[in-house]
């Protein structure tokens, strides 16, 4: 379906999700940077100048006020009833050699409800905040409301030590991709949820569920984007790796930034790999520094043009 018309005074894309700390671990020392897979991708919507808002749950406390400052920073609203009185979750990163990352979450997850949102045009959740009780309810809660109303994307972004047994992760997963339109996922992530099945044939199972796209980024290799109709690879802009947070959450921003423009109905090839591009360049940006900060619409653009691009 196409993105649907935007609701008055509602914003240009609806983020939710958890909100937290990462507390990096590098061979410089010990940092802290505002993160959490949906925050990451308002942020990077905000950057790219997209009017987004975000409905989280952070503590009213320091790390609370650093995540709030961060996203308005960026332009983005966040939702009433954000500050609650438990602590800002963290995830403790821990930085390898060639810049990989791997995580320790400290985090409670207890949103709000939201009676009667106003709908955006898309509306994108995923990563712990689909998962975890009691907040998950309000996540699907909110995405069967909007189901049919407004364009829903969707990151699994798997975290195995935060979600119990494979089954009880899969069976919430395709739950929630049955409402959504667009589902991204990394290959770690196809393939921990389906171990037995190709990244093809994970998108295959995917699309057969309702959605009309699914993207898998592979890494180095680029990113795979199907649809009932066709598939498309898009190989990765070659770039010096800093370190990879935020990674997945700038190359799903940027492909809400695309889809915002073009929506999901009659993708052609050239459509997908115009989208999967604008999406692996502004997750090439991102990779080339330290911390998940994302690419400036400007950024995109410039990085686009080298490549003969027009997002």
């Amino acid at each position: 379906m196409n993105t649907c018309s935007k609701q008055p005074h509602g914003p240009d894309v609806l983020v939710v999700g958890e909100a937290l700390i990462d507390v990096v671990n590098s061979p410089e020392g010990v940092s802290e940077h505002p993160g959490g897979s949906p925050a990451n991708v308002a942020y990077g919507l905000g950057r790219l100048g997209i009017q987004t808002s975000f409905h989280t749950s952070i503590g009213r406390d320091p790390r609370g006020r650093a995540i709030a400052a961060h996203l308005n920073s960026a332009g983005v609203e966040l939702l009433p009833g954000a500050h609650r009185d438990s602590p800002t979750a963290t995830a403790t990163a821990t930085l390898s050699a060639d810049g990989s990352a791997s995580y320790q979450f400290d985090i409670s997850w207890a949103p709000l409800r939201i009676a009667a949102p106003i709908l955006p045009q898309i509306l994108h959740t995923g990563s712990l905040a689909s998962f975890l009780a009691p907040g998950a309810v309000v996540v699907r809660e909110l995405v069967a409301q909007a189901h049919r109303r407004c364009l829903i994307t969707y990151d699994p972004n798997i975290r195995p030590a935060l979600l119990g047994s494979v089954w009880e992760a899969r069976s919430t997963f395709e739950d929630l991709t049955a409402f959504a339109n667009v589902i991204k996922l990394s290959n770690e992530d196809a393939a921990w949820l389906y171990p037995k099945l190709t990244v093809e044939e994970v998108g295959e199972k995917i699309l057969r569920l309702g959605p009309g796209l699914v993207v898998t980024t592979l890494g180095a290799d680029g990113s795979l984007l199907m649809t009932p109709h066709g598939s498309v690879h898009v190989p990765a802009f070659p770039t010096q790796v800093v370190d990879t947070i935020g990674a997945g959450d700038s190359y799903m921003a940027a492909l809400i930034y695309g889809l915002l423009a073009r929506g999901t109905h009659g993708l052609a090839p050239q459509a997908q790999a115009t989208l999967g591009r604008t999406a692996a360049a502004a997750a090439a940006i991102t990779v080339s520094r330290k911390g998940a900060v994302p690419p400036t619409a400007d950024e995109l653009s410039a990085r686009l043009q080298q490549d003969g691009i027009t997002a």
